[in-house]
């Protein structure tokens, strides 16, 4: 099995009180960006998952700027299909990653967003998970073939060579794909063209199933890659002891209760996802699943990656996630706030332990 990956989460925001966040200012510049990827690279992160989303700084510029000013730290760099055409984007991210020696990872997203303000027309999900699959078809072939000839559906390129090449290392030749998703369509985007798929926090059960059935699908689809492999964004919240970890978890799900008319709104069409539908029904199976899986945040506004947390004791936290690692789970995207604090505690306390095995 190969080593694990180990990510951060800088939101990417020019607005404070990103889930929380307690800091006022500096959000949006290029001084307090970079301080939160220098305390990733500093405190043992590989890098970061950069946050986008339409009237939020655009993620491939943030990413620019931050490899620049970094030496180790990978940018995750989330685009979406409808904003990026594939050739373009291919040949943005090749630079990139020539510039900064092979430092791009980059995440797909097709989630809906405001498509609307950036021109996009493809909302109906199975032309959008249609779209994303020419798209990350097209940009596997621009980086690794010359003369790309494609006329696809939703996409086109004659000719098409782009230069420079990705920063090819012994241990890959291009950026890492990741892509999310849990509906049927989406599976079937990952089990075809991602290289990892990445996992909202999920009991231990709902996971395996879920990797069972992508199995299922790299055969279906006729998998042309190497195996698609796997990763979880999920929030943790980490403290000295257990006691500590739950006192701090129900703090901030009491916060975000007493708020929680406010917060919902932050939520908007993200409730009709599959995968957010299955994370807000987990709270029917309990507040606490497995060892130690928090549901209660999604009651109360929690939403993607911080619907569900894992919480306690470096330990504790360890366990669980190295039980997701048993499942087959290598690359690990976490977060908590407020974020910089945060960075440095789970790096110094969590990450020891995770690679210890």
């Amino acid at each position: 099995m190969m080593t694990p990956q180990f990510l951060w989460y800088i939101p990417n925001t020019v607005q404070p009180g990103h889930r929380g966040d307690d800091t006022t200012s500096g959000w949006g510049s290029i001084e307090y960006s970079t301080e939160l990827a220098r305390t990733a690279e500093a405190h043992g992160w590989g890098g970061a998952l950069l946050g986008t989303g339409w009237g939020r700084p655009d993620t491939f510029t943030v990413a620019t700027a931050l490899a620049a000013r970094t030496t180790t730290f990978k940018p995750l760099i989330a685009v979406r299909p409808g904003y990026w055409q594939p050739a373009n984007f291919a040949s943005a991210a090749a630079t990139l990653d020539q510039l900064s020696r092979g430092r791009v990872l980059v995440n797909i997203v097709s989630g809906l967003d405001t498509p609307a303000a950036y021109g996009d027309t493809t909302v109906e999900p199975a032309a959008r998970y249609a779209r994303t699959q020419e798209f990350l078809y097209l940009v596997r072939r621009l980086w690794t073939e010359e003369n790309v000839t494609f006329h696809g559906d939703h996409f086109q390129v004659t000719d098409s060579t782009v230069s420079p090449r990705p920063y090819a290392t012994a241990e890959r030749a291009r950026p890492t794909l990741y892509f999310g998703g849990a509906s049927e369509a989406a599976e079937r985007v990952s089990a075809a063209e991602a290289d990892v798929q990445l996992f909202w926090g999920e009991p231990l059960d709902g996971i395996a199933e879920r990797i069972a059935r992508l199995e299922e699908l790299s055969e279906q689809v006729e998998r042309r890659h190497a195996p698609l492999e796997y990763g979880l964004r999920i929030t943790t919240v980490v403290r000295d002891t257990t006691e500590e970890a739950w006192r701090a978890a129900e703090e901030k799900v009491a916060k975000m209760a007493a708020d929680a008319g406010e917060i919902d709104t932050w939520m908007g069409n993200r409730r009709t996802a599959v995968g957010q539908r299955r994370l807000l029904d987990l709270t029917e199976r309990g507040e606490v699943l497995d060892t130690c899986l928090y549901t209660a945040p999604g009651r109360f506004g929690g939403g993607g990656a911080a619907t569900t947390w894992l919480v306690g004791s470096p330990d504790d936290v360890a366990a669980a996630l190295n039980a997701y690692r048993a499942l087959g789970i290598t690359h690990f995207v976490l977060s908590d706030t407020p974020y910089k604090e945060e960075t440095r505690r789970i790096g110094d306390q969590l990450l020891p332990r995770l690679r210890e095995v």
